[in-house]
Formats: structure tokens, C-alpha cells, sequence
């Protein structure tokens, strides 16, 4: 069974300017996480070791995340899927060898972003797996702390940049360098 993806509600005062996202603001959005919490998000689908971009799971956590965030109506909005625009795959090692399967996972895509824009706003958004340590790692890095029994075979936590100690200065740079060196590839 599926667990919810879960994105708690805004802890700041005044409202971070991403949280709730305005529906008229273009924006790209990076979401990533361990493979084993998306899993929890998506059972149904199978991870391909190695596979051109994007992996069949990418466009499924694209579509997600963006119902999670804009509702059923702004899927519609984007003709049932978001235009994924890179993905990020961290390979499993053993030592300096890369294995031929991923364990951490991440897709972006792009909500509104004119095709002439190379420098969109950016929500970067963490899955964050509570499981394996009983929410050590998430008391850790997030600006609240978490019950993990509110989670556990419940629904997945899932937090934008500002509920995190990180505060991610370079996220725009970063991810809108990728998409620019993802078009190159392509």
C-alpha cells in the first residue's frame, strides 16, 4: 500500500513566500530523497538499474509532488504530467565502485517556467526517512522536531528548504545549472 507524501504545514510567521506556493508563480521544483522512503510513495514502481533519463519512478514522483502541491486541478492545469527537466541518482558504492542500482533519488521539473527562462525560482523539497532511525536524522536537520510513530507506515515526510537547518543558498544555482547541462546533453 501506498503511503501519503506528507508536507507539514508552514512554521513560520510571516508564511515563507513558497509555502503555500502561489498558483501563478513560475517556479522549478527539485524534490530528492532516499530511495527507500520513495518507495514507500510509489510500491508499485519498478527502479531500473541503469535506464535513460527520465526513470519511469521520475515522472510518477513529479506528478506526486506536484498534486501534493497544487491539487488535482493544477495537475489538470499541466496536461496530467509535469515536464521533467533532470534527474539527480546517487549509485550505491562498494568503496570507489559505483554498483549498477541508485539508493538516494531525486527529479525536477518545472511548474509555469517559460521555456526561454534559464534562471526560475527554486523550491528544493527533501524527503526526509524516519524509519530507520526513529527520527534522529529529521530532529537533526529540521527547524521542528517529529514523532516518528506519526509517520511510520503512515505517510512519508517531505519538507521545502525553509523547515531545514540548511539553508540551501545555492539550490537556484544549482539545480538550474543541471537543467541547463540536462538540455545540452539531450
Amino acid at each position: 500500500m501506498a503511503l501519503k507524501l506528507f508536507i507539514p504545514p508552514c512554521i513560520h510567521n510571516p508564511r515563507h513566500c513558497f509555502h503555500p506556493l502561489p498558483p501563478t508563480r513560475p517556479l522549478r521544483i527539485q524534490i530528492q530523497g532516499p530511495l527507500k522512503s520513495i518507495q514507500k510513495l510509489l510500491p508499485k514502481i519498478l527502479w531500473h538499474k541503469i535506464m535513460p533519463f527520465p526513470q519511469a519512478g521520475g515522472l510518477e514522483l513529479a506528478s506526486l509532488t506536484y498534486r501534493a502541491l497544487y491539487g488535482e486541478e493544477g495537475l489538470k492545469e499541466a496536461n496530467g504530467i509535469p515536464v521533467v527537466r533532470d534527474e539527480y541518482l546517487v549509485w550505491v558504492m562498494d568503496g570507489r565502485t559505483p554498483l549498477d542500482y541508485i539508493d538516494y533519488y531525486g527529479v525536477t521539473f518545472d511548474y509555469l517556467v517559460p521555456a526561454n527562462d534559464p534562471n526560475p525560482e527554486v523550491l528544493a523539497i527533501s524527503i526526509i526517512e524516519v524509519d530507520n532511525d526513529g527520527g534522529a536524522f529529521a530532529n537533526e536537520v529540521l527547524l521542528f522536531q517529529i514523532d516518528p510513530t506519526e509517520y511510520t507506515g503512515k505517510k512519508v515526510l517531505v519538507v521545502p528548504r525553509c523547515y531545514q537547518v540548511k539553508k540551501g543558498t545555492q539550490d537556484r544555482q544549482r539545480w538550474n545549472d543541471l537543467v541547463a547541462k540536462r538540455d545540452r546533453e539531450i
